[in-house]
């Protein structure tokens, strides 16, 4: 069964319970989070931290119990240099006190064989809490394009060390649906959608991915494609922060409305194109 997630950076900063809220009213069934905010400069929300603020931490448990909503998605477990993958020890089991169902790693560490051997690591401390681990590409990280992906799996070699599929990287990196099909389905484990130009609009790529993506179908990733091979049993995230729109004085609800009704048209599609090859 498809369902479909928020990711935090969508909403820039807006605090865990009014997170958990606004899922909820949309209609979605998880949300991502890391254990601390993040000031995105976009919207006037208070700076909060799980990891330090016990009762923060029960008041969400408490809300995603009364809807129904849970975090599919931990963040914040980064790969750098000078960083073990140990020192995230207590932070994972934060996440397994908040119910978390699985963590998400890059690497910045530039060393790929070191990436590589810190994914294992983290790997085997989220399965002693019960968690898989996935991790993604990106032009801008160590692991950079689908094949340096795949690589990074096949080294870790446990099935709970898997891929998570964010479309705006995959059509970046020059990855098409005839790739993603070639895949074993359960090498993927969970995919943020957003859509976005085939050609950078800011210099910074780093910018372009955290702040103003596209709403799903009004870009030009040939997201009906990707979506028709990627298996239909995950999350779909919604990774989808709109800046402009956000200055603009458009609310979270309005904006990740639109973003909410149109994934679900792109996923209907999907389904129907799967049916018609069957």
């Amino acid at each position: 069964m498809t369902s479909i997630g928020i990711e935090a950076i969508s909403v820039f900063g807006m605090p865990p319970v009014d997170f958990v809220a606004l899922a909820a009213e949309l209609g979605c069934q998880h949300i991502s989070t890391g254990l601390t905010s993040f000031d995105f400069g976009v919207e006037d929300h208070a700076p909060y931290s799980l990891r330090d603020d016990a009762r923060l931490r029960r008041d969400m448990i408490a809300a995603m119990r009364d809807t129904g909503v849970s975090i599919s998605l931990g963040e914040g477990c980064t790969i750098r240099p000078g960083v073990d993958a140990r020192d995230y020890r207590a932070d994972l089991d934060l996440f397994g006190e908040l119910g978390v169902q699985r963590i998400n790693t890059v690497s910045m560490d530039p060393d790929r064989a070191r990436t590589f051997d810190q994914f294992a690591v983290l790997a085997e401390l989220s399965a002693e809490r019960g968690m898989v681990t996935t991790t993604e590409l990106a032009p801008s990280l160590t692991v950079a394009d689908l094949p340096t992906a795949l690589a990074a799996v096949a080294h870790v070699g446990r099935p709970d060390f898997r891929l998570l599929i964010d479309t705006m990287h995959l059509g970046r990196a020059g990855a098409t649906a005839a790739d993603l099909a070639a895949l074993d389905p359960a090498l993927i484990d969970y995919v943020q959608v957003s859509d976005a130009p085939l050609q950078p609009r800011f210099a910074s790529y780093f910018e372009e991915s955290m702040f103003q993506r596209m709403v799903p179908g009004e870009g030009e990733l040939r997201l009906a494609e990707l979506l028709a091979v990627l298996p239909p049993e995950r999350i779909y995230a919604l990774e989808v922060p709109l800046r402009a729109e956000a200055r603009a004085g458009m609310g979270a609800k309005e904006r990740l409305g639109r973003c909410v009704r149109a994934t679900r048209d792109l996923l209907a599609a999907a389904r129907s194109a799967r049916d018609a090859a069957a």
